[in-house]
């Protein structure tokens, strides 16, 4: 396998599980984390939320930016870049459209809102501030694009979603 997989969805729906996993598996394969680039940002920085400000949505996608770039080094360099991010909506396609290296997967991980505030309710951090589960999980199955693999995990291990994931790269592939 080469180059990136894109690993999407609401918060808490298992993004960063499934990518170090499906990372673990291969032989060669880094975690593009992308909120790494927003934890980055010391001071002035903005949160992306309902009604965001014009310099909120600039910071998201500098955010995008750097994650794609970084994924795109990580490939050239020999290694399959797992990136792992919230990228919803026409944001997806554009994301796709700033990564240099082919292949690109997709996966849409799309549990339940259910499943989702469940998981968001056993962990050890919030994700939703401004945002609920059920508005995200709305906004993101009638706004983003339907492209790549769209997965509903809600009722599978972190292996199985990752089997899945794998079984699925046709699909996923763009």
């Amino acid at each position: 396998m080469t180059g990136v997989v894109v690993i999407t969805g609401i918060m808490a729906a298992g993004k960063s599980t499934v990518a170090q996993a499906l990372a673990e598996r291969l032989p060669r394969a880094a975690h593009v984390r992308g909120d790494v680039f927003r934890r980055m940002i010391v001071s002035g920085g903005q949160e992306y939320e309902p009604g965001a400000s014009d310099e909120a949505a600039a910071q998201l996608r500098l955010r995008y930016g750097l994650s794609a770039a970084t994924a795109d080094a990580y490939a050239a360099a020999g290694f399959v870049a797992v990136v792992q991010d919230v990228i919803l909506g026409e944001e997806l396609k554009t994301y796709v459209d700033l990564l240099r290296t082919r292949p690109v997967h997709v996966v849409v991980l799309a549990p339940t809102p259910d499943a989702v505030a469940a998981r968001e309710a056993g962990r050890g951090k919030t994700g939703y501030g401004a945002w609920t589960v059920e508005d995200l999980d709305t906004g993101m199955r009638s706004t983003t694009p339907r492209i790549g693999l769209w997965l509903d995990s809600s009722d599978l291990t972190v292996d199985e979603t990752v089997d899945a994931v794998l079984a699925g790269l046709d699909e996923a592939r763009i």
